[in-house]
Parts: C-alpha cells; sequence; structure tokens
C-alpha cells in the first residue's frame, strides 16, 4: 500500500474543478515557480511553517524542542530553520498557531475516508475530488488506489498537474482520472525556465499526448505580470492551445497574492511579494486572442 505525505486536505473548494470538491495536496514539485501560492508543498517533506505575526514569545517551544531550533533573544522568537528536523513537538503545543507541521502521511484509505465524508454535496454539485499539490502526478501509485476506492462509490476525480512528469505517469492515470486541469503558463521557452527553473517542452509535448489519447481536460493558464501578461504571450499560447484537437475549457486566471505570507512563514524567497494583478482590461483584451480563435475560454 502506497503512503503519501499530504500537506493538507481542503473539503468544500470551489476553484479546483466543477462542483463542490474535496482537494487533496500532495507534496513535491517538479517546478519552482516563482509565483506558487502552495509554496509549503513545494518540499516533498515535512516543512514546519513558523508565523511571527502569531508568536507571543511564550518560550514553550524552546523547552520542547531538543534541537535549539527556538530561541528568544530581547522578547523575540528566533527560529533556527537549519537545526530543524521537523518531529513537530512544538507544533504540538503552540496555542498561539504560531507554528504548523506541514506534511502528514496517508495511506490511500485514509485519504478516501476523507473525501467520502462529502460525497452527498457531491452528486448534489456534480463535484468530486481534486488532487493537487504540488505535483500529485508524481504519486502515481497512491492517487490510483485512492481514485479506485472513488470511482466504486461514483465520486469524480481530477487531477490538477502542471505537466512536467514522464508521459507515463498519465498513462498509468488515465483510467482513473475523469478530468486533468492543466496548467500552460507559456510558449516561450527561456522565458518559462527563468521563472519555474525548469523548461517547457515536455509539459507542452504532455498536453499534446493527453490530447492524442482523448483525456477530458481544461487547461489553467495563470496570469502574472513579470511572467506572461503581455498580449504577444497570449497570443502564442492561444495559438498553441488552437492546434490541438481537441481542447476543451480554457480558464485565465489572474495572479493573486494570496501565498505571499506562506513564503516568509516557510522561509522561502518570493520574487514577485510585490507584483500587482493584471487589470481587468488586460485580462479581457488576452481573452479576446482565445475567442478570436475560436477557443471556448473564460475569465472565471
Amino acid at each position: 500500500m502506497s503512503v503519501a505525505l499530504i500537506s493538507n486536505i481542503q473539503r468544500f473548494s470551489l476553484d479546483d474543478g466543477p462542483g463542490i470538491r474535496t482537494t487533496v495536496f500532495y507534496k513535491g514539485c517538479s517546478l519552482r515557480c516563482a509565483w506558487c501560492h502552495n509554496p509549503e508543498c513545494l518540499d516533498p517533506s515535512p516543512v514546519v511553517q513558523f508565523f511571527s505575526i502569531y508568536c507571543k514569545s511564550c518560550g514553550k517551544c524552546v523547552k520542547y524542542c531538543s534541537n535549539q531550533t527556538h530561541r528568544i533573544e530581547n522578547g523575540t522568537h528566533e527560529f533556527d530553520r537549519d537545526a530543524c528536523v521537523a518531529c513537530g513537538k512544538c507544533t504540538s503545543i503552540c496555542r498561539q498557531g504560531a507554528l504548523k507541521l506541514v506534511g502528514k502521511e496517508y495511506k490511500p484509505v485514509e485519504i478516501f475516508q476523507e473525501i467520502v465524508k462529502d460525497r452527498h454535496y457531491y452528486k448534489t454539485s456534480g463535484g468530486g475530488v481534486t488532487f493537487s499539490g504540488g505535483e500529485p502526478a508524481l504519486m502515481v501509485e497512491n492517487i490510483i488506489e485512492v481514485a479506485k476506492l472513488c470511482k466504486t462509490t461514483g465520486i469524480h476525480t481530477a487531477l490538477d498537474t502542471a505537466g512536467n512528469v514522464p508521459f507515463q505517469n498519465y498513462k498509468s492515470l488515465l483510467p482513473y482520472i475523469s478530468l486533468f486541469l492543466y496548467d500552460i503558463k507559456c510558449v516561450d521557452d527561456s522565458v518559462h525556465k527563468r521563472w519555474t527553473k525548469v523548461g517547457n517542452r515536455l509539459i507542452l509535448e504532455n498536453i499534446k499526448a493527453l490530447d492524442k489519447e482523448k483525456a477530458q481536460y481544461i487547461i489553467r493558464v495563470p496570469v502574472i505580470d513579470c511572467f506572461n501578461a503581455n498580449l504577444k504571450e497570449q497570443e502564442n499560447i492561444a495559438q498553441f492551445l488552437a492546434s490541438l484537437s481537441n481542447p476543451g475549457l480554457i480558464q485565465l486566471l489572474p495572479y493573486h497574492g494570496y501565498g505571499v505570507g506562506k513564503y516568509e512563514a516557510t522561509g522561502l524567497d518570493n520574487e514577485t511579494k510585490d507584483h500587482s494583478p493584471p487589470t481587468k482590461d488586460f485580462m479581457e483584451k488576452a481573452l479576446q486572442y482565445y475567442l478570436r480563435l475560436g477557443l471556448n475560454a473564460e475569465i472565471p
């Protein structure tokens, strides 16, 4: 039985596919997008987040940590991440919620037990479960086992993926995933590499292969001002998607800063923290490139 490290199981999700959904966030990702809104999912290992805004410098965590990760200096809590082994002892005694352990091992049946709690809402809303992350397509064995259980009870399954995994992973998942939520971030390989640390050739080839397999998919295009929020790049993305034989719904998603606070808490740099969402005017102009090519596109 495959065990996976999960950062969160979020019930009543409305932005991760059709209907009311439960979203399962897997830890570990093969990209390093500068704007990631789930930075706590990048590392495949457990991590302790420190939200200094909630800390009262009570010092209880200092007593519980045997690695001297925490110390109080002049009334201020200092957190030594290099010394932290993410054992979680400090997070269990922090009553202010300043310390949070992200990453818990789940067996497939344990994940399914959380998913099935809301099957009534899935049925009435056309929802289901969405496997997200991180990059869930790195955890093929675990997802297949969970998805098999979901299929036996009629629960719709979706996979939210950035596309940067071997196609064999998707091939294995195809019989068990009803819908792929697939990111296409830009067509320019060098720009993609600059902002995600990875080129996009495999990503573009994988969506072509999924298209050829007649998989059901929704394309999601995050629009970020420092990256692809220019009309030329949006035109290039639209033309690429128009070349597919079976393009489904395309969603243009304007950048938001919801994950900014999690970068500091996780001890990561955030290049896009000072960036603003694209204007409504730009989003409408970008949308026209897709619509003129006969694509089914929207700004949710």
